[in-house]
């Protein structure tokens, strides 16, 4: 049973660590340079980065990133659904393997293989991009392109919970073929599915598996970073903190909206930005508070998510074998 279920996952799993390998020596080749730069440049070191090395930061992010949605379309929507089309699996029971052997086998065996290409990746690109995580700390002028680990544009592309994420696209895209019983559609929704639940964990899951810390800073010229059209966004002097949310409050504490002037006042000295309307903010008492979660809360989230995924995954798994030994004949 082990040798049929490499058999069929040679394919896959060669393409992709066969590409994983390529990208690790690319990885590998140019890291002990970035390293020498990051030693030796100081705080220029971000402006110092090579065209390659920005791009190389970028496609290391989606690589990561990517590879559990491909994992739970190309891996796992099809392990079950072919063998369901073709009707293999009564082949396989028929000759004294049980449904729960069949589908542990199929699961562990490939389901482990998913989750060491994820692992391996996400060390690979970790490692190479230290020296950048470690001076963006989100509060630079190159704040916009280099994002703190923390932050959730580059979470999901550090650390240990893509291997959660990896197990648990792999087990969607299962399910949803045990359930579909076509190839093709199981793979389409698997990638629209996933993708939602990528998006839907930073925006209301993860800010809620930790109190953020507060704090009250005044506005200023020096921390000002934009007007978004109704609130004041302001930077916070906490290198690598994940920001919330801040909203305006006045002298005595009350949430409050910006004052009326404010929208003509800012696109005045925008360009500029040497602040008349700012520091009229602060002598008028106007302050942020601001949401965040600090930089050091980065392998705690990241526990909590690889913990949360690999339940999410172990539970599809629990369904198929149910389903399977209920519904599929």
């Amino acid at each position: 049973m082990i040798w049929l279920t490499w058999r069929q996952l040679r394919t896959q799993a060669g393409a992709t660590y066969a590409l994983l390998a390529v990208l690790a020596v690319i990885l590998a080749t140019t890291g002990s340079q970035l390293l020498h730069l990051y030693e030796t440049a100081g705080a220029d070191f971000l402006t110092r980065l090579t065209e390659a090395d920005n791009s190389l930061y970028l496609v290391g992010a989606l690589a990561v990133m990517a590879l559990p949605a491909l994992i739970g379309m190309f891996w796992g929507a099809p392990l079950i659904t072919r063998e369901l089309d073709a009707g293999t699996h009564r082949l396989v029971w028929n000759q004294g393997v049980t449904r729960t052997r069949w589908l542990i086998t199929k699961l562990g065996l490939t389901g482990l293989a998913a989750m060491a290409a994820a692992g391996a990746l996400s060390l690979a690109v970790s490692w190479w991009a230290g020296p950048i995580d470690a001076t963006a700390d989100g509060s630079s002028v190159l704040a916009g392109f280099y994002f703190p680990r923390l932050s959730p544009l580059m979470f999901d592309a550090r650390g240990v919970a893509p291997i959660g994420h990896a197990a648990f696209a792999f087990t969607l895209g299962v399910t949803l073929g045990v359930l579909i019983r076509r190839t093709l559609p199981a793979m389409i929704v698997t990638l629209v599915a996933f993708i939602t639940v990528q998006v839907a964990v930073p925006l209301w899951v993860r800010p809620a598996l930790i109190a953020p810390a507060r704090l009250t800073t005044p506005i200023s010229a020096a921390n000002f970073r934009l007007w978004d059209g109704e609130n004041v966004k302001v930077l916070i002097d906490k290198p690598g903190a994940w920001t919330i949310g801040q909203h305006t409050i006045d002298a005595a504490g009350r949430s409050v909206a910006a004052p009326s002037w404010i929208p003509d006042c800012l696109g005045q000295v925008r360009a500029e930005l040497d602040t008349g309307c700012l520091d009229r903010l602060g002598r008028l008492g106007y302050r942020q508070l601001v949401s965040y979660q600090p930089a050091g809360r980065f392998w705690t989230f990241q526990w909590y998510e690889l913990g949360i995924f690999l339940a999410l995954a172990v539970l599809l798994a629990l369904f198929c074998a149910w389903w399977i030994r209920r519904h599929v004949s």
